[in-house]
Order: structure tokens, then C-alpha cells, then sequence
């Protein structure tokens, strides 16, 4: 893996921060398509929402893993990012720049959801490169080992911290290969966004594209969760990511039955 790239006199540029720059330049090329190709926004308004989740993202995803690990000091750690603690306050901040713009809010929503999952799948590379969010022990051929990750993936961290079976007679500074869950989350979330792309140019009803790509973003975490090596599954065996993806999947049940009845409902909602 790569823990680092180059320096800048006492600053170290690591592959992760580079990913998470074009994660953004991605998300912001899709929005700013998005909002022209529906004619009601401009670059001026997709840099605007950038800026927002660009902010949001980084300061709730810090904040989010404060809070869980109940360790304020890590506030000021480069390491340390959880992405639904991202995803919440980037929401907030987003959605407060387009009622500031006067953008409608039910089109901007499907635009903006399409632009995360691209920058989503982009930002996962980054995660790989450093050797962080990995996944449990496997021996499928394309098993990786993280000698430098983010920890290291040895017997010894394997074994209490994620409650690995490890093999008792392994050395404890044994590399151990496992799942590299960052870029099967990179495949699945690319192809949300290649699905979510497809509808907005078949211009589905306001509503459907942000519905369709929120349940698929929400299913792809949950189902990932199962292979990550976590220490947080307190919820008989679920990580609180899962409780977090299970909550956006009933809201966006909710959403979607009134959006099925609502007929121009979306519409509607953006003119109010």
C-alpha cells in the first residue's frame, strides 16, 4: 500500500487525500451535467453544493467518529472519517444552499444523489490505497494483506479488535489477506451511479432518480457491512452503519409509497 505520496515542506500528501480531491471534482462534473441537462441550475450552483458537502463531509464524518469512539482528540487527527457521519451533515448543509439558491429541491435532490455515488465509488479507491476500511479474513484468490494499513493486517490486530478467526498457531505479526471490501464498495457504488445517470436522461419523474439511487446506496452498505472487519456490531450482531442504513431504507419506503401516489407530487413540491 502506499501511506504517502510526496511531501510539501512538513505536509504529507497521501493517496487518500488525492482521491478524496477527484472524488469531488467527479461529483461536482455529474452535478453540474445534471443540473444543466434539467435546465434549472448552472456551474456557479453545482461549485456552490460542492463547497457545502465538501464541508459538511469532512467536519461530520470527524465529528461522527469522535463521538463513537468517545475520543474528542481525534478531532484533530488526519485519520478518522466515517461516511455516514458525512453523509448527514453534507445533507443539511447541501439542502440549506439550495433553498438559499432557490433551486427546486425534488430535481436538485436527483442530481445531487447521482453525484454521490460517483464520488462515493471514487473516494473508496483512496481508502484502498492506504489500507483502511478493509474487510474480514478471507482465501479467495484476490485476498489483499495491508502491511501498512490503517492497522496493519496482522494475526494480532485481526484477532481482538474485529474478533477474527484467526488460526491460534499463527505469528502474531503474520500478515493476514482479507476481503478488499473498498473496491467492491468502488464496483457497486459506480454502477449505482451508472444506473442513476440512465434515469436522469430518461428524465423519470421528479422524485424517482434520488428514491432509486438513495435504496440502492443504502442496500450496498448494509450488504457490505456483513464483510468489513468492524468492532461496533453492538446491535445483535448489526454495526451501527447497518442500523443507519436500515432507518434510510424505511424513510425511503415511506418516501417512495408517496411518491407512487403522489403523482406530480414532486413537481409540485419544487414549485412550493
Amino acid at each position: 500500500m502506499i501511506p504517502e505520496l510526496f511531501h510539501i515542506g512538513n505536509f504529507a500528501i497521501s493517496p487518500f487525500g488525492v482521491m478524496m480531491v477527484l472524488a469531488f471534482v467527479a461529483g461536482y462534473a455529474q452535478l453540474s451535467w445534471g443540473l444543466r441537462h434539467g435546465g434549472f441550475g448552472t456551474e456557479d450552483d453545482a461549485s456552490a453544493i460542492t463547497f457545502a458537502a465538501g464541508v459538511g463531509g469532512i467536519i461530520g464524518a470527524k465529528v461522527y467518529y469522535a463521538i463513537l469512539y468517545r475520543d474528542w482528540r481525534t478531532l484533530f487527527d488526519r485519520a478518522g472519517l466515517v461516511w455516514y457521519g458525512g453523509f448527514i451533515l453534507a445533507s443539511l448543509l447541501v439542502i440549506w444552499v439550495m433553498r438559499r439558491r432557490r433551486l427546486p429541491f425534488v430535481r436538485t435532490a436527483d442530481v445531487a444523489m447521482v453525484s454521490m455515488a460517483v464520488g462515493y465509488g471514487i473516494g473508496r479507491i483512496g481508502c484502498f490505497l492506504v489500507g483502511d476500511d478493509y474487510g474480514i479474513p478471507t482465501s479467495v484468490p484476490w485476498g489483499v494483506t495491508f502491511p501498512y494499513g490503517v492497522p496493519a493486517t496482522t494475526a494480532a490486530n485481526l484477532r481482538p479488535d474485529y474478533g477474527s478467526r484467526i488460526a491460534a498457531d499463527l505469528a502474531p505479526d503474520a500478515l493476514v489477506p482479507v476481503h478488499p471490501t473498498q473496491l467492491y464498495e468502488t464496483a457497486l457504488a459506480l454502477a449505482i451511479w451508472l444506473v442513476g445517470f440512465t434515469l436522469l436522461r430518461r428524465r423519470l419523474r421528479p422524485g424517482g432518480t434520488a428514491l432509486a439511487v438513495g435504496a440502492l446506496l443504502a442496500l450496498e452498505r448494509f450488504g457490505i457491512e456483513f464483510l468489513r472487519a468492524k468492532d461496533d456490531r453492538f446491535f445483535h450482531g448489526l454495526t451501527l452503519a447497518q442500523v443507519i442504513s436500515l432507518v434510510l431504507l424505511a424513510v425511503v419506503a415511506g418516501l417512495w409509497l408517496r411518491w407512487r401516489r403522489g403523482g406530480d407530487a414532486g413537481a409540485a413540491a419544487d414549485r412550493a
